[in-house]
């Protein structure tokens, strides 16, 4: 039987003439015709056939309601045919046919390559024609910008999360185990030769050793010495044994909380989930 409702509507409509049912197919190339009656039948198709006439089979996929060859057709074009001169026109035609998922391969193929897209005769003629479609793009366009940059902006963070947490780290492992030329008084030192499996152990070195040494050590005092004292208490909002904890000013840091505003507080937490999060994140990741 035939597939397409609307075609069965139409030949049993159609007048009979010479024992046949006549009915006229207009606006599209009879060889296009000839591969829409095969494939309504056989579900066949020859690839150079499908090729060349995508575009005709998937305006008489939409007018004859044949769904099956619309998938097919959206298949072709995306794979075989879509292009930066092209794809302007494939789109408004997509959107005439009712085929969303080529609608949204046009549109992320402009988004994708706009500068070039841009500047095509497709998109100078869509401008005057339909300026609707084109404002839309332009939005499109926008809110896949936005989501980019509040992603990139996201990664950015979960970067710096993810450095504090190796830092906090970096701390324990210098104040507990000492590492290759500075830890505690008790811990013979490694020397500088041995390969230290903390990413962030020269950077807290460097910071500590300035710490030890500034003149400006108070929690307003210098860059370096407010980043110190930052990191410790961070530390100390982390540890779960401050009673037999190594990192200087861990107990210290557990009885001011104490003392802390409800919005600094609050801040704190906050920043303390980040960390943790960041390193389960990566943890699931690797």
């Amino acid at each position: 039987g035939i597939r397409s409702p609307v075609l069965r509507s139409m030949l049993e409509e159609a007048r009979i003439e010479h024992g046949f049912r006549n009915i006229l197919i207009s606006g599209v190339p009879s060889e296009a015709v000839r591969v829409f009656i095969r494939f309504l039948y056989s579900s066949r198709f020859e690839q150079g056939e499908m090729k060349k006439y995508a575009l005709h089979l998937l305006v008489l996929s939409h007018v004859f309601s044949v769904q099956s060859l619309k998938i097919v057709c959206t298949d072709q074009l995306e794979r075989f045919f879509l292009a930066p001169d092209n794809v302007v026109d494939v789109l408004q035609l997509a959107r005439l046919c009712d085929a969303p998922r080529l609608s949204l391969i046009c549109t992320r193929m402009i988004v994708g390559d706009f500068k070039t897209i841009s500047l095509s005769e497709g998109w100078k003629v869509m401008r005057r024609a339909n300026p609707s479609l084109e404002q839309e793009l332009l939005e499109f366009l926008v809110e896949v910008d936005t989501r980019r940059q509040e992603r990139a902006k996201r990664m950015e963070e979960k970067k710096v999360y993810l450095q504090l947490y190796e830092a906090m780290e970096a701390l324990v492992h210098i104040c507990r185990d000492g590492c290759r030329t500075i830890g505690p008084w008790d811990q013979k030192l490694k020397g500088s030769q041995v390969v230290c499996k903390f990413p962030a152990c020269k950077g807290i070195e460097l910071l500590v050793r300035h710490f030890s040494a500034c003149k400006k050590r108070v929690p307003r005092g210098c860059a370096n010495c407010k980043r110190m004292w930052q990191l410790l208490e961070l530390h100390s909002r982390m540890c779960s044994t401050p009673d037999t904890c190594r990192v200087p000013l861990c107990r210290h840091f557990k009885d001011k909380i104490w003392h802390r505003s409800k919005k600094e507080e609050i801040k704190w937490n906050i920043l303390v989930c980040k960390v943790l999060e960041s390193n389960a994140t990566s943890t699931s990741i690797l």
